[in-house]
């Protein structure tokens, strides 16, 4: 069967930037995507082939309104050259969901669109500013999920903030529609992937940790709010916990709310991954509305209330050293390297102890020492510190460490300068 001859410019077998070999895309993936971004099919159901055209979107010109004919599959012999034409189509759209299809078909990706329900602003600045609201909404929701891959708990503060933001440094940048819409894409890791961590928190997903981790915690905190709201009791706050939601989720969830009519949040899995085990293939859209403010930001100060002392036995280098006088006890700021997920620590410290963080900083050694890491503060503080004691490391470590801190010299502070 040959294929219809009005598509014009024939360019067999080209790789368009941005979108991957016409020899290794398929053609199911990118109808799925087209349709998932609302391009309309034309002409029959069913067919070797099928045409494709952009939804309107103002102000985009005709460039936007060029036609795609996609293959059904790969049995007809000019496949790979029909799909070379739309992959090359594409590339020149104007279609703002163009650049999202062309990267999704190179690298399967999970897509998170994201509604705030708001007036379009009128001037530019201030479109910018909702549109940077927005993102900065959703990468903290995204942060809150990435949180739960690494430790079920009501409240994170600066504890495993370091493995959360690696989580997300593959995060890929999506298309904006306006103030109001964003479509964020999360990669989806093959199974052999070095992103697996062992020490994942319990019912995280390979390939995918942070997508159903937040679909887990959105669905969760949606269910705990309306039981709350109907029933005044916040138990399923607490049982929520085991499914993701913590503070940093409430109050990313408050931050989008607040200014808004509402939000709505809609995942699709990679069309070429399909939908992990035990999850739908089209999970609802979760919402919450300026009704539901009371209720989280409730349960976030309970969730910071509630989180107990961590006790840890912790190794860090000096960065900073002050006490009112020249003897007593005083404060330091410890650089942590081992035996607390938080990047840095405050300590109070009695007079010898002090001493001995002293005398480590200007030998250029670590000191270990012992304490609670308290919730208030965000396990920035630790209280009842002890026991300090210079760390030995290999000279080599040693010279790293004080080159490090001879560049950074006004971090160390002795009976004057602040915190």
């Amino acid at each position: 069967m040959h294929r219809p001859t009005e598509h014009p410019g024939h360019h067999p077998r080209h790789t368009p930037p941005g979108g991957p070999p016409p020899e290794t895309a398929d053609p199911a993936v990118l109808t799925a995507l087209l349709a998932r971004h609302g391009w309309r099919r034309h002409g029959p159901a069913a067919g070797p082939y099928s045409r494709w055209t952009p939804p309107d979107t103002p102000g985009t010109g005709a460039r936007s309104r060029i036609s795609l004919l996609v293959p059904e599959n790969r049995t007809y012999p000019d496949s790979t050259d029909l799909l070379a034409e739309a992959l090359t189509a594409l590339q020149h759209s104007a279609a703002p969901s163009a650049p999202g299809i062309l990267t999704a078909l190179r690298t399967p990706l999970d897509e998170i669109h994201w509604q705030r329900d708001t007036p379009e602003p009128d001037a530019p600045a201030a479109a910018w500013a909702a549109q940077e609201h927005l993102r900065a909404g959703a990468r903290a929701l995204l942060l809150a999920a990435a949180l739960a891959t690494r430790s079920r708990t009501g409240y994170h503060g600066a504890r495993h903030r370091r493995h959360a933001e690696a989580r997300l440094a593959r995060l890929l940048a999506g298309t904006t529609a306006g103030a109001r819409e964003l479509t964020t894409f999360l990669p989806v890791d093959p199974p052999t992937s070095p992103d697996r961590s062992a020490d994942a928190a319990p019912g995280t997903d390979d390939g995918r940790p942070v997508t159903t981790a937040l679909l887990r915690a959105l669905s969760a905190a949606r269910d705990a709010t309306d039981h709350q709201r109907t029933t005044g009791r916040h138990d399923a706050f607490e049982t929520a916990v085991e499914a993701g939601v913590c503070q940093e989720l409430t109050e990313a969830i408050g931050k989008l709310v607040r200014g808004s009519g509402g939000i709505r949040i809609t995942l699709h899995w990679a069309p070429a991954a399909g939908p992990p085990e035990g999850f739908a293939a089209h999970p609802e859209p979760v919402e919450f509305t300026p009704a539901d403010l009371p209720v989280l930001r409730e349960a976030g100060a309970r969730y910071v209330r509630d989180e107990p002392p961590v006790p840890v036995h912790l190794t860090g280098v000096v960065l900073r050293m002050r006490r009112e006088g020249q003897s007593g006890p005083g404060a330091v700021r410890l650089k942590v390297i081992a035996g607390a997920d938080v990047p840095q620590i405050r300590a109070v410290l009695d007079e010898d102890d002090y001493r001995t963080a002293g005398h480590a900083h200007l030998l250029g050694l670590p000191v270990r020492m012992s304490g609670r890491l308290e919730s208030k503060g965000g396990f920035r503080r630790l209280t009842d510190a002890r026991d300090v004691m210079p760390v030995r490391v290999e000279d080599g470590e040693r010279d790293r460490l004080l080159k490090s801190l001879h560049e950074n010299l006004g971090f160390f502070e002795e009976a004057c300068g602040g915190e």
